[in-house]
């Protein structure tokens, strides 16, 4: 009886799940990944030739990385030693490091440190195990489904092969479902399974590419499910849907998908599409993801890409950030969604963001002026006899309350910053600065004359 054998009689005996059940113990009962361990890829090779290197597996919930590392375990000759990141700590590490080096120096074996959930480990839990990584007394086989490259520290990254899971496709998603309604040693078959069409498809598609999800929810309508007068148990789209709940949503709200959906909310609202807009809003609210957070993002939203096209953006922005904080959640997710279809279907204009990014530039750049002296404040009579103001001209004492003066230091007269766009209200504020400043420079101009 080999590890997984073992393994196995043991899981049935303590009624794990099905998911844990039905974990595959070879490489030709793995399903998916075919890049990473189909016949004749590196890893599959290197595996098979007991020359594995540490790796980092990075993929989605359910995609088969706890399997692929129970997978190089059983067809290595090297001692497997998993622990789950989640409940270890430095302790674990060095008595597992120190029974390694006991085993290399006495029967010339080598370990597997299988860590699971690698990202959860802090620095000095990292640095813990680098050296022996480094010195080969360990082979490293970690699991994560955070980015790696945000998670893992350099030095243990640098000297591990990141290996990417893809999430599993709808098509192997119901391979492994069928697989585990048919098993009778380790699956349902003894159950006499019976799914409808439907109720496979909702299973499919629920699942999220998650084969743990999609295998724990068939056990449980199975387990919930009485068979009929032939003995067969038939689960129905109505049992499915009570099992499942709901899609299992893959995010994280530290981790990359985190960035990459916030990011597909924002390119959403630029491209002026309300219903990407609320489809991207809805997947990190309904995954947990802090209203206030979202909120904070739309505010920034209504003032770098909508801008003075529509200054009410950033009132509505705004209004719904005090929605959310003064009715909470799950009331407030509709102030939030009323905000990003208003930002979305707003002119668009980032004329203001990058009129205060050439201002930046301009002061990193060291422009550090003094200020004219009419528009210095002649607080004390010292000042107004250093001529403190003198010479400003007050605007609502000339017609149409504007009258033109110098407002920036010597070295930057008539530089111009902001430029409006002709969308939105930002017509009429182009009217008045044609208007009220006729002869100013475009931006770049004056760059343009300092490099000539």
């Amino acid at each position: 009886m080999d590890m997984f054998e073992h393994q196995f009689e043991e899981e049935k005996e303590k009624g794990v799940p099905l998911a844990a059940r039905m974990r595959p113990r070879a490489f030709d009962n793995f399903v998916g990944q075919e890049h990473l361990i189909g016949e004749g890829r590196l890893l599959r090779k290197a595996i098979e030739s007991g020359q594995l290197p540490s790796i980092i597996l990075w993929g989605p919930p359910g995609s088969g990385k706890t399997t692929l590392a129970y997978i190089i375990a059983n067809t290595t000759d090297s001692h497997f030693s998993p622990i789950s990141a989640v409940s270890a700590g430095v302790a674990d590490l060095r008595r597992i490091i120190e029974e390694a080096k006991e085993r290399r120096k006495m029967y010339q074996q080598k370990t597997i440190l299988f860590i699971d959930e690698i990202h959860r480990f802090n620095k000095a839990q990292q640095d813990a195990v680098l050296p022996f990584v480094e010195d080969g007394t360990i082979t490293l086989i970690g699991a994560t489904t955070e980015n790696p490259s945000f998670e893992v520290i350099s030095p243990l990254l640098s000297r591990c092969q990141v290996l990417t899971l893809n999430p599993l496709t709808e098509h192997e998603i119901h391979f492994i479902i069928l697989r585990a309604q048919k098993d009778r040693l380790r699956g349902l078959g003894e159950l006499n399974v019976e799914l409808s069409a439907d109720a496979l498809s909702h299973l499919v598609t629920m699942s999220n590419s998650d084969a743990r999800v999609a295998l724990n929810a068939l056990e449980r309508a199975a387990l919930t499910t009485l068979p009929g007068a032939d003995g067969k148990r038939y689960i129905s789209l109505a049992t499915i849907e009570d099992a499942i709940q709901h899609r299992a949503l893959r995010y994280d709200k530290a981790g990359e998908q985190h960035y990459d959906i916030i990011s597909a909310l924002h390119k959403s609202m630029r491209g002026s599409d309300p219903d990407g807009s609320l489809y991207w809003l809805a997947r990190m609210l309904e995954a947990g993801e802090d209203p206030l957070y979202i909120a904070r993002r739309l505010v920034r939203f209504a003032s770098e890409d909508v801008g003075l096209a529509d200054p009410q953006a950033l009132v509505i922005a705004m209004a719904a950030q005090q929605a959310v904080h003064f009715i909470g959640m799950p009331e407030g997710n509709l102030a939030l969604a009323e905000a990003a279809v208003y930002l979305a279907t707003a002119p668009k204009s980032n004329s203001l963001y990058q009129a205060y990014s050439l201002v930046q530039e301009e002061i990193k750049q060291g422009s550090t002026e003094e200020v004219p002296l009419h528009l210095r404040n002649p607080v004390t009579p010292l000042m107004k006899d250093m001529g403190y103001g003198k010479g400003y001209k007050y605007a609502h004492d000339y017609p149409g309350h504007f009258v033109e003066q110098q407002n920036l230091p010597d070295s930057l007269q008539g530089k111009r910053y902001y430029t409006p766009s002709d969308q939105g209200y930002e017509k009429e504020v182009i009217a008045r600065l044609k208007a009220w400043w006729p002869e100013k420079e475009k931006p770049g101009e004056v760059e343009k004359e300092r490099e000539g």
